[in-house]
């Protein structure tokens, strides 16, 4: 079958690799497409990924073979979360997923980016849903995503009538202000491109600004929304320079949620305003199962709108889309099989 692996020099190369085989219990899905997810572009550059991976989680497809005895049978149009929690462990117990060692352990087999791919027992029974007809492989691609943005929404306990700031507007931050709204917060946001300010002002956000520098923004929050600053501060840009942005923004005893990969060697925030202004600083990665659950019914309400926020691409140009993706020629690329 045909796949994107990646080859140890930051690119990838389209290959054909054996089929999975159907796994005892599990299915195997013929994937549709799957989305290319800023954390795949990271790993891709940064070279994290093992010579031979293939990389892609945001998978749409539908069930090829299966076993008997499931609730899913040949034929169904699927999303499928691509790690399982133990729902047993320390982790799982406080509410960590993500953190779960089995979660980290368990992968869909052998990637997103590929024509065919075998998931356990273990992902039909938590992770993979049927997509509902009213909902296109567009649409139901971004189950993960969202999802990503819903668990980072609750962990920051955002309430109604909260002033939330959302810096950055990639595909995230665009999903992440109308995870927001939901709550029924407020929510401001920044960015520097023009174009990523009005779609965030056309998706319903209460106000987008063009970045200029940190205390602009900072006092346009207090000016026009409240004036002891933001309750919460979303950070969706991979950019070290937000961080001092984030804390000038926050209110003191305010919550700063990193959502967001940035070099270790350029982060940092500052000790003492943590320490003097009693901020919470606190990062969110991946969603658990619920989490997915109830992103693909915000997805099928249209609660949540991601028509504007891809552009389809094939899988053979897969690493000019990551190339246009870095220069912010795109906001997020669509991988069809």
């Amino acid at each position: 079958m045909k796949a994107v692996v990646y080859r140890g020099t930051k690119q990838l190369e389209v290959v054909q690799i054996p089929e999975p085989e159907l796994p005892e219990g599990g299915a195997v899905i013929k994937v549709t497409a799957c989305g290319l997810c800023g954390s795949d572009i990271v790993k891709i550059r940064q070279g994290i990924f093992k010579d031979g991976a293939v990389p892609g989680h945001e998978i749409v497809g539908y069930i090829h073979k299966i076993g008997e005895n499931s609730n899913f049978k040949v034929g169904d149009r699927v999303v499928a979360g691509h790690h399982v929690p133990c729902f047993n462990c320390v982790f799982c117990k406080n509410g960590n997923y993500s953190m779960c060692r089995q979660f980290k352990a368990t992968n869909i087999n052998p990637g997103g980016f590929c024509e065919y791919l075998a998931v356990s027992r273990a992902h039909l029974e938590n992770t993979v849903f049927k997509v509902p007809d009213s909902v296109p492989d567009t649409a139901a691609s971004f189950t993960e995503p969202v999802a990503c943005c819903l668990r980072a929404v609750k962990r920051a306990d955002v309430k109604r009538d909260d002033v939330v700031l959302v810096i950055g507007l990639g595909s995230i931050g665009l999903i992440m202000g109308q995870v927001i709204k939901h709550f029924g917060a407020k929510v401001v946001a920044c960015d520097l491109l023009d174009e990523r300010i009005q779609l965030a002002r056309e998706l319903g956000f209460d106000a987008a600004y063009k970045y200029t520098n940190d205390g602009e923004i900072s006092g346009l929050v207090r000016a026009n929304f409240q004036q002891e600053g933001a309750d919460k501060v979303f950070l969706a840009s991979g950019s070290a320079k937000s961080l001092p942005l984030a804390t000038s923004a926050a209110r003191d005893g305010g919550t700063i949620l990193v959502f967001a990969s940035v070099p270790n060697y350029e982060a940092g925030f500052a000790n003492n305003d943590i320490y003097y202004r009693e901020l919470t600083v606190l990062g969110s990665y991946s969603p658990s199962p619920d989490d997915l659950k109830t992103s693909l019914q915000l997805i099928t309400d249209e609660v949540i709108r991601t028509d504007r926020l891809y552009k389809p691409c094939q899988l053979e140009d897969i690493n000019a889309a990551i190339d246009d993706t870095c220069a912010n020629r795109i906001l997020k690329a669509y991988i069809t099989l």
